[in-house]
């Protein structure tokens, strides 16, 4: 794990075990992937320090140097903010995890909006700290609940960007499904979509995206006709567990634009559990998401069965 420590303007660092060989360039062009367009700017800007000092960035770290990386930059907050409750998950200097409850979008979809998630944490970091960039990582729909993650400062926000792409953050879903699975479980493996008669569905479709979901029964309920399962992504199409689920015949209850019975007053869809490891400290980030729902849709115990 990496020890850092904020400073003023400055992430502080101190090399671990192992960076002896490393540079500031091979930091992070190679550790970390960094973008190329911020490190060129700090690097023309002798913006990052070595144990205080503009150093040359080919010389190998000493033991137990210090290295200043000016990530807490603060800047404008050019999205309205809202007083809205929120429960954070997990909260640094560079991360934030919200559960996202139902009815609220994740960011606003134009400039009136200001009633969505982001505003929400927008409002939270205004009323504590200084803004350096808020950005959220992924999305829900505005009908799912759970675990959302978010994004301090650029800095952060391109090292998830990059780590989602290449799918090392671990989401976990919870679906109440209509009918009773006869398979434990399965993987979907089904290019998804634009429905052409509907502007906001989306459809199993040869010329699609690819999207894989992976499914695992945790409880079949007989007496309601509903199974529970979990679901984890390999991709993040739009509705994409909605659609697979509703293409093998088992769509989500209560997920009225899919064909489910609106015996819930939404899709039973729940981002119960996010984990990763930290991008920059490398510390493995566990969260889990209770469920929000009055009347309940999940339930606690619901949780334990995840095993993420």
């Amino acid at each position: 794990m990496v020890y850092t420590v904020k400073n003023g303007k400055f992430l502080v660092i101190t090399t671990s075990e192992g960076w002896e060989n490393l540079t500031l360039e091979s930091l992070f062009k190679n550790y970390w992937k960094a973008p190329k367009k911020l490190v060129h700017e700090w690097r023309m800007e002798k913006a990052v320090l070595v144990n205080d000092t503009a150093p040359s960035w080919t010389v190998p770290f000493e033991e137990k140097s210090t290295i200043s990386i000016p990530v807490f930059k603060e800047e404008p907050i050019e999205i309205s903010i809202s007083n809205e409750e929120i429960e954070v998950l997990f909260e640094d200097d560079h991360l934030l995890v919200v559960n996202k409850p139902a009815g609220m979008d994740t960011h606003p979809s134009h400039p009136s909006d200001n009633n969505t998630l982001l505003n929400a944490v927008a409002g939270y970091i205004a009323a504590k700290e200084c803004h350096y960039g808020l950005k959220h990582i992924h999305r829900l729909d505005k009908d799912t609940t759970g675990a959302v993650l978010f994004a301090k400062h650029p800095f952060a926000g391109s090292l998830l960007d990059r780590m989602l792409e290449e799918r090392k953050i671990k989401r976990t879903y919870l679906a109440l499904v209509e009918g009773v699975l006869t398979q434990d479980n399965g993987t979907i493996n089904e290019k998804i979509g634009r429905d052409r008669h509907h502007g906001t569905r989306r459809r199993v479709s040869p010329s699609g995206q690819q999207a894989i979901t992976h499914f695992k029964v945790l409880k079949r309920m007989k007496d309601k006709n509903l199974t529970l399962i979990k679901c984890s992504l390999e991709t993040g199409r739009t509705h994409q567990i909605r659609v697979h689920l509703h293409h093998i015949g088992h769509p989500l209850a209560g997920d009225v634009l899919y064909s489910g019975k609106p015996v819930f007053p939404r899709q039973a869809l729940h981002a119960a559990a996010l984990q990763l490891h930290h991008p920059i400290t490398g510390e493995i980030i566990k969260c889990l998401a209770p469920p929000l729902d009055s009347p309940p849709i999940f339930h606690e115990d619901d949780i334990k069965f995840l095993n993420y």
